[in-house]
């Protein structure tokens, strides 16, 4: 189960953080403005310019040559101008001393030279661009140096939901369905922070921390505000990621800064989500390896340093906990880990009628059958499936969200998009047909196999079509048998392709694909091959595989060939001696593109009464 509630942002700070880019992005625009300026500038007055040597001008001054000389005022080039040309060709000499130049002009209008000389003042724009020029690389410097610091978050990092404030979290247990046991579990840590003295009476020490592990949308995060929620604490989220920057010692800070944090606002509870990213096992590696190390080591101190008297506890949430490292996991640091699974049939019906709340739902609807058909969907799952049912019941119009429109949102979620305007030839519509009809018959008679609930050819996603099983019941193991019948299921639209039409397509990629994973894993993972007995051969190094000999690999291709093989050859067998039926689905498919699970049924009912 996701979190169903927006995460409540502050917006004060977000406008804070808003009006500081601004000046920042308002600083660099000034900035990239002078230069424009400047160059403008420099370029009109070089575009035109022809350079004049010193000792060149002094003897055009005494030949009489020289029109105007223009001084600017605290500036050593001057503008000249020559007798017969115009202004547009003006030319420049640098001169050494301003001084100097005005002693020689005074010398030369006391020998009788007419010299026409104009001084200017100085152009306050040119005075600001060049100024400002000049101090272009410091302060692009200081930019940069504030806009690094605010992007790595050297100040507080994490989002903080306090009771007592409009920043709260607003969800407690009663927003969690499915998830029974493990709300009882942490309904100690509840009441630990609501009495703690009520423990210490009795001598038991508060849980440091609290790990749940559990695949993707299984509601981790959503069950640790729960706990903030019914504890009426602050609570601070924070992401794994959030601690690893791109300058060392960044990590460390903030998981410094963080526990600073929490012992001020104390009793409190820090989440850290994805704990993974800064959690995995420790290497002896250099560069990001080491920093992620420096860390990992931090919050192992802070964890271990917590003062008896300090009420904080620890809430961390991942989906890979094979990858963190031992000493994260020792009582202390994380006092318990709970596994957070995907809900059951009842659970699930509990999630979608939490998520059905603020949805118009048909009187018909029946969210237990629902469920039923959902076996192995995550609470995340289970509310995007009534979003899609809802977005689709608007796009068509219904007035509140009809049973059809969940079984295409499950459709849509599971296979894809329905693309009823593909073009198909002939020849791959009963490519196809076949295919699903062979899938689908193989099915019906396998001992271990659900039934049918529907049979398509119209394209959906990536497949050009799919066979659809109902769902009777939750697994939590899978027999040998059930594995063996499921290689022959996904090998039956192959083997209906070469045995009605003697030949065979692209269209089985994924089926062998996956059914090869599952003979590979019953070998490997489940010990379930006879020849190389009940032994684990999931390695975790390379060089393990040498302790069951060097054709370890040879033996294992070769086993995993026979049970494919095997597969193939059954569900060929099974096909060939219904024949009649297989022809008869597959001319159905052609015609209606699509079948329902009852429709199938009659395939074998009309069989018998013949």
């Amino acid at each position: 189960m996701e979190n169903r509630n927006n995460n409540n942002k502050n917006p004060k700070k977000d406008n804070k953080k808003d009006k500081f880019y601004y000046i920042i992005l308002g600083i660099v625009a000034v900035l990239l403005v002078a230069v424009i300026i400047v160059f403008t500038i420099n370029n009109n007055q070089n575009s035109e310019d022809k350079e004049i040597a010193y000792t060149e001008l002094i003897k055009m001054i005494d030949n009489n040559e020289v029109e105007k000389i223009e001084m600017t005022v605290g500036s050593t080039t001057l503008k000249v101008t020559l007798v017969g040309e115009e202004e547009e060709g003006e030319h420049t000499t640098i001169i050494p001393s301003t001084e100097a130049f005005m002693e020689l002009i005074n010398q030369k209008v006391q020998e009788g030279k007419e010299i026409n000389l104009e001084q200017k003042s100085v152009n306050p724009i040119v005075t600001f661009s060049s100024t400002f020029f000049s101090m272009l690389p410091t302060l692009l410097l200081i930019a940069l140096i504030i806009m690094l610091f605010k992007m790595q978050g050297l100040g507080e990092k994490g989002k903080v939901y306090s009771p007592d404030t409009d920043n709260r979290t607003n969800v407690t247990f009663a927003d969690v369905a499915g998830l029974d046991e493990e709300k009882e579990e942490l309904q100690e840590i509840v009441d630990f922070l609501k009495k703690p003295d009520k423990y210490k009476k009795m001598g038991a020490k508060i849980p440091r921390g609290v790990l749940l592990c559990g695949k993707p949308g299984t509601g981790k995060t959503l069950i640790a505000k729960a706990i903030a929620g019914e504890a009426s604490v602050p609570f601070i989220s924070m992401s794994g990621s959030e601690f690893i920057e791109m300058f060392a010692g960044l990590g460390a800070s903030r998981v410094r800064k963080l526990f600073e944090r929490a012992k001020k606002i104390a009793p409190c509870i820090i989440f850290i989500d994805e704990i993974d990213a800064i959690g995995a096992r420790r290497t002896s590696g250099g560069g990001a390896e080491t920093e992620n190390n420096q860390t990992l080591n931090q919050l192992l101190v802070e964890m271990d340093g917590f003062e008896t008297n300090e009420t904080i506890i620890v809430l961390a949430a991942t989906n890979r906990p094979e990858m963190l490292d031992k000493a994260l996991l020792r009582p202390g640091r994380f006092d318990r880990q709970i596994t957070v699974a995907s809900p059951d049939i009842k659970g699930r019906e509990a999630i979608l009628k939490i998520h059905a709340k603020d949805k118009n739902l048909a009187p018909d609807i029946n969210l237990r059958e629902i469920a039923g058909d959902t076996a192995g969907f995550t609470g995340a799952e289970l509310s995007n499936i009534l979003n899609e049912a809802a977005i689709l019941a608007t796009r068509y119009g219904h007035p509140a969200i009809e049973q059809i429109d969940i079984e295409n949102a499950v459709k849509k979620v599971t296979v894809g998009i329905e693309k009823n305007s593909r073009v198909i030839s002939d020849k791959d519509k009963k490519l196809t047909a076949y295919h699903e009809a062979g899938h689908a018959i193989v099915s019906k008679f396998l001992e271990t196999a659900e039934d049918v609930k529907e049979v398509s050819i119209i394209p959906r996603g990536v497949a050009g079509g799919y066979t659809m099983y109902k769902t009777i019941e939750d697994k939590y193991y899978v027999s040998k048998r059930e594995m063996e019948e499921r290689l022959v299921t996904l090998l039956g639209g192959r083997a209906g392709e070469k045995v009605a039409l003697d030949d065979i397509s692209t269209g089985a990629s994924n089926d062998i694909e996956v059914a090869t994973k599952i003979a590979r894993d019953m070998i490997t993972v489940y010990g379930m091959n006879e020849k190389i007995g009940p032994i684990s051969l999931k390695k975790d190094e390379p060089y393990e595989d040498l302790m069951m000999g060097e054709d370890i690999e040879n033996v294992i291709g070769e086993e995993v060939k026979k049970m494919v093989s095997l597969a193939y050859v059954t569900a060929q067998k099974i096909l060939l001696e219904n024949m009649d039926i297989l022809h008869a689905v597959a001319q159905t498919l052609i015609e209606k593109e699509k079948i329902s699970g009852e429709e199938f049924e009659s395939f074998f009912v009309n069989r018998n009464n013949n």
